[in-house]
């Protein structure tokens, strides 16, 4: 008999909600918020907010005659708890505590295991989140810089890089513990993952913006002539940080992150009315060629620890949605191994099938500490 999932996926304006008789949707909605709705929480912890998006998911529940008892599983998107490794966890009264402190920040991702274990407990189910984007399974050499006080940590979209990371190996004819993979997903950041042994062995911190430059951060910087920025007197912390997390990378650079706006512009020569595009069509060329060949150069980064033993190179997030990026980097990286695109990122689709996987084995899920 099909199992009914019920799948959270919070955002700072939306909610992506999906309810699912084993894999076939019954519905899939984006529950948007005002900014009426989002007044009162300015300046306030996100976790503030589950109440209300709570309320609003179950009513969206009640108008189609969904009972919570029907309900099997929930499952939320994982937020930044403590460092785990990778998998399917119930949430639990550890987790919750953690994610409502905001251990490793404060973020929207963290309602993914408030809501599902909000609703779940009405609905007498449990709740679980998958793959956080904490997921630390890091090999002890790939954690060191040459600061003690500053360890490299994984923060990186764990959800959506096992998910292609297992359909690649099905398309191998391999299981994903078999397997070599650089994946890279690219959305506002842009995180590298070496995948061995169904691990994620080595990754950057894609949220603080290490790595290559990407639409919305500024990647890695000269750290001497950053020190000098910082400590100048022309800017204040939260300034600074908006410069490298935000408006830093190709934003700084063309005046937004919107790559479909670039890449119109770049194509046509056309600006859409009132577009806050600020540089040349000759300078927003430059500036994605520029993030493409940083991208390829810690695809290569990325990939060294593996000796040369890839199964494939995997590319995907929204920002492969565009032609021209995805077919330049298929160039530039794919002397490493084959490569594979998928363009996009279904988290939905992803917390569904490891909800679905813990359903069949209840074994695979995994306490949080």
């Amino acid at each position: 008999m099909p199992k009914n999932i019920l799948v959270i996926n919070p955002g700072s304006t939306s909610d992506d909600i999906g309810f699912y008789r084993g894999l076939r949707p019954f519905f899939e909605v984006k529950l948007e918020y005002s900014p009426k709705d989002l007044a009162p929480y300015a300046n306030r912890n996100v976790a503030e907010m589950a109440p209300m998006k709570k309320n609003l998911i179950l009513s969206y529940l009640k108008k189609n005659h969904i009972d919570l008892k029907e309900i099997d599983v929930v499952i939320g998107r994982g937020g930044l708890t403590k460092h785990t490794e990778g998998g399917t966890f119930y949430v639990n009264d550890a987790m919750l505590a953690d994610l409502k402190k905001g251990y490793l920040g404060v973020h929207p991702c963290n309602l993914g295991g408030i809501l599902a274990k909000a609703i779940a407990d009405e609905a007498g189910c449990p709740a679980l989140i998958s793959d956080p984007e904490v997921v630390n399974e890091m090999w002890p050499e790939a954690q060191y810089t040459g600061m003690p006080e500053l360890p490299r940590i994984p923060i990186f979209h764990a959800l959506s890089q096992r998910r292609v990371a297992i359909h690649t190996a099905k398309q191998l004819g391999k299981r994903y513990e078999d397997c070599r993979f650089v994946i890279m997903h690219a959305g506002g950041g842009v995180t590298f993952g070496l995948h061995i042994g169904g691990r994620v062995v080595d990754v950057n911190n894609g949220l603080d913006g290490e790595g290559p430059m990407t639409p919305q951060r500024t990647g890695t910087l000269p750290t001497g002539n950053f020190m000098r920025l910082c400590y100048s007197g022309k800017y204040t912390l939260p300034e600074m940080a908006l410069k490298v997390k935000g408006h830093g990378g190709v934003c700084a650079y063309c005046g937004t992150h919107d790559i479909k706006a670039i890449m119109r512009f770049i194509e046509t020569g056309e600006k859409e009315e009132n577009s806050p595009i600020t540089c040349t069509r000759e300078k927003a060329k430059e500036v994605i060629d520029a993030m493409i060949y940083q991208m390829s150069k810690y695809a290569a980064y990325t990939a060294a620890p593996a000796e040369g033993k890839l199964d494939a190179v995997v590319l995907t997030g929204a920002v492969m949605y565009s032609e021209y990026i995805r077919e330049t980097l298929k160039k530039k990286v794919s002397w490493l191994a084959p490569v594979f695109v998928y363009p996009g990122s279904d988290e939905k689709a992803s917390l569904k099938e490891a909800a679905l996987r813990a359903l069949e084995n209840p074994s695979l899920i995994k306490e949080y500490k």
